[in-house]
Formats: structure tokens, sequence, C-alpha cells
């Protein structure tokens, strides 16, 4: 059974009520399905009202499955990282992504007590696929992220069951993600308001390596008086409002993120990315509280590692550690975004025991962001990319000389470290300089080893 929402306000996306999210371009979808090969799907259990039932219901749960790599993932592995920022949570599998930084398994996201079911169907699913798990092939650990949504889910029933795991697994697609109350975040809250899934995404440009960044939450951490939106303290605003409401107690929730990009990085790189998530966690509102978990899981789907190979020496392309900054602050944004999105797309909903969780109010915080906009106006106005000389003098308009990477001699704008915008050719009476290690004609931030 489907409840219908009783607010009238229709759903829109955090992006649609102004609020100020970052500097860099969202891909397509906004979703971290723009990120190519990464798919999608849901699975989502609403059934039952009124008192719990444990066993019963009433049901507000499901699970959201992350395929990457276009499902082909055990074959062809991809690098992986994670990192947790407090640990009163479960990502399964998480220790050998750390340790192999791959990885090679779907990604799975559910309530706290469907873990072990989940991760049963994903191996079922995986062993029929490629029989010779365990034989031919090494074990799987599959690898399964939880929140806590048993504030509106009667989550001692263990309402997620195979046929749902394989269902999300069957419903990933490339292209828009739904989002709000829908799969592993159905019964989820944030900041005391209905959370749930969320995306967003971010492409960089060339000149910055033009690489593509998605994030994915499962969003339920959170006090309304913490949240903030693009910066603004909206939930100090709005919990006056809601003073009177009851609110879950003694569960600050918890936030599960997963990062995807084409950016061609190693699992230490991918590590230090995935810490970056938990800045983003913080600038919306979350302190990580001692019975939060906050945990973050990534991928990069730039080298793909066969399982088969007859070759001694893999070798693979690697992003200089000087040229992960934009990375890291897509990566917030994005975060902030998907997090925001969660929130802005779920609709009410009440669970177990009546208990009640309000839609985000997004006309109030339109009127919030409305207020500010002369401020947010003159904020637009974008420095000029790194590197690129002032327009003040007619003889720095003149176009940069035609020069590689390799040819360039540093200066202060390229360092030795591998900074963009070579401007220094190298003159007919001096030699051309050999490239350094890890610079050849791959382009801007990309090398080879």
């Amino acid at each position: 059974m489907t409840m219908e929402p009783t607010n009238p306000e229709p759903r829109r996306r955090a992006r649609a009520l102004g609020i100020p999210l970052g500097r860099y371009k969202t891909g397509k979808h906004n979703a971290i399905t723009d990120v190519e090969g990464v798919l999608v799907g849901h699975a989502t259990i609403i059934r039952g009202q009124g008192a719990l039932r444990p066993g019963e219901g009433p049901v507000r749960t499901g699970v959201t499955a992350i395929l990457p790599n276009e499902g082909n993932i055990f074959m062809e592995r991809l690098i992986g990282g994670g990192f947790v920022l407090n640990g009163a949570g479960e990502v399964s599998g998480l220790t050998q992504v750390q340790e192999w930084g791959l990885i090679e398994t779907p990604i799975l996201l559910t309530n706290t007590m469907s873990v072990g079911a989940v991760s049963d169907a994903v191996a079922r699913h995986m062993v029929e696929r490629y029989p010779g798990i365990g034989d031919e092939h090494d074990v799987i650990i599959p690898v399964v992220g939880e929140c806590d949504d048993s504030y509106l889910n009667d989550i001692t029933g263990r309402h997620v069951k195979r046929e749902h795991v394989e269902e999300a697994i069957r419903n990933a697609a490339s292209g828009p993600v739904a989002e709000g109350a829908v799969g592993g975040g159905t019964g989820m809250v944030t900041c005391d308001f209905k959370g749930g899934i969320g995306t967003s995404s971010r492409k960089l440009p060339e000149v910055l390596g033009g690489y593509t960044l998605g994030v994915l939450v499962m969003s339920n951490f959170g006090k309304m008086h913490n949240l903030r939106m693009g910066g603004l303290p909206v939930g100090e605003v709005l919990a006056e409002r809601f003073a009177r409401m009851p609110h879950r107690e003694n569960n600050y929730g918890s936030i599960i993120a997963v990062v995807a990009t084409d950016a061609p990085l190693l699992p230490n790189q991918m590590n230090r990315l995935c810490k970056r998530v938990g800045l983003a966690i913080g600038r919306v509102g979350s302190y990580a509280a001692h019975g939060s978990g906050e945990i973050v899981v990534g991928f990069s789907t730039a080298n793909v590692i066969p399982r088969r190979t007859r070759k001694m020496v893999y070798r693979a392309k690697i992003l200089l550690d000087q040229r992960l900054d934009p990375l890291y602050e897509a990566v917030m944004d994005a975060t902030e975004e998907a997090i925001l999105n969660s929130m802005c797309m779920a609709n009410e909903m009440e669970g177990v025991n009546g208990n009640f969780v309000p839609a985000l109010p997004l006309d109030e915080v339109r009127h919030m962001v409305d207020a500010l906009k002369p401020i947010l106006a003159a904020s637009k106005k974008r420095p000029p990319a790194p590197g690129m000389p002032p327009r003040a003098t007619p003889e720095a308009a003149k176009p940069l000389p035609t020069v590689t990477v390799a040819r360039a001699r540093p200066t202060d704008v390229r360092g030795a470290e591998g900074m963009p915008f070579p401007t220094r050719p190298v003159g007919p009476e001096e030699p051309a300089e050999a490239p350094e290690a890890g610079e050849d004609s791959h382009g801007p931030g990309k090398s080879a080893t």
C-alpha cells in the first residue's frame, strides 16, 4: 500500500530553490549516473499503518543498488576506497575494499537489520551469474551499507527479502535517479524532516581534467536546529515553527555516501577523496554524534582491473596528487547537494505507532533564499580560471603561445609538480626538455605508468 502525502506542495530538487551549491557545473542528470557505466535501482516497500506489530508492520523500508561498471563489476573490477568519520554504523565488505583497494561487487543500501539478508541475496545473485565463485575464483564479500529506519519502520521484522534485492538490481539503470523516500531511503529521516536517497554530480572544466564525479547518499542524520542549506541557517528558523512537533529521541541517525568518478585515482587517492565527504556532511549540519555512523565508499571507473589476465604487470592511468584539489571541492559540493536533494524530494510520512515526519517546507526555504538574493547575486561573479592572465591591459589579452605540457618549462604558473597552463615555450636556442616522469601525451592532469 502506498500512502499519499497530505501536503500539496510539489517537491523540487535543491537547485530549483536557488540555493548556492558551488561553482562547478553538474552533469546531464545531476546524479551519480552521470559517471559513465554507473547504474542505480531501487526496491521500495510501503505497507500497513497504525500500531507496531513486530514482524507484520507497518513497513517503510527498501533497498537501493549501485552497480559500477554496468553491472560487470566482478570480472572487471575497479579501484575503490572509503572513509569512516564515526563508526556507529556498518558497510559490510568495506574492510576488504580498503585493504585491496578494489570494488568487485555491487553496492547495496538498506536498513540496519537487513544487512545480512541483503548480503546473502547479493551473494546468491553473484554465484548464479558467476558459478566459479568459491572454486575457480575467490569468494566475495558484498558491499552493503545501512542506516536505522526504526522511527518509521518495523525494522526488527526484517522485511527486505531476496526478491527485493533482485528487483533493485534488475531495475538499475543509467539516467535520472529517483530520490527521497525510495529504496533504502524509504524510512529515513534527516534533521527531523523526511530524508532518504539523494544524488548529485559535478563536471570539472576541461582545463582541470574534464572529469565527472557523482555522489549518492542514504541520508538519515541530524537535528533540525543544526540544518544548514547553502550556508543558510534554515534549521534555526524552522525549529521555532516545528517546536511542538514530536520527533525521534535518542537516535541521531547516520548517513552512507557512495562516490563515483571517472578520474584515474589510486586507492589512497580515493580514500582521501572520501574523507572530504565528511566535510560536506558537516556543512549541512552534522556533528557526527556518538551514536551516528558517517561511512563513505568510493570507486573510480578510469582503470579496469581484469579478473582474468596472463599479464604480470598492470598499466594504469594515475592522476597527479597536485590535481586532486578540484575533485575535493567537487565532492564536497555534490555531497551537500545530494543530502539536500534527499530532503527536498521526500514527501511527509507516517510510520509505526503513528510516528510522523514532515516534509521540508520548500516554499519557506525559497523565501529565505530570495531574501538573500542581492547578496548571493554579488557572489556569482566567478574569478578567472587559475593561471589565466588578467585582462587589465591589451598585452595581457594576447592569446597564450601554443606549447605542450611536456615542452613547457616550469614557471610561476606551471610548477615542476605539474600544475596547469604552460606559458613559456622553449626558444629556438634552447633544447626541448624530455617529458618528466608521469607526463606524456595523455593531456592535462593525466598520465600513465
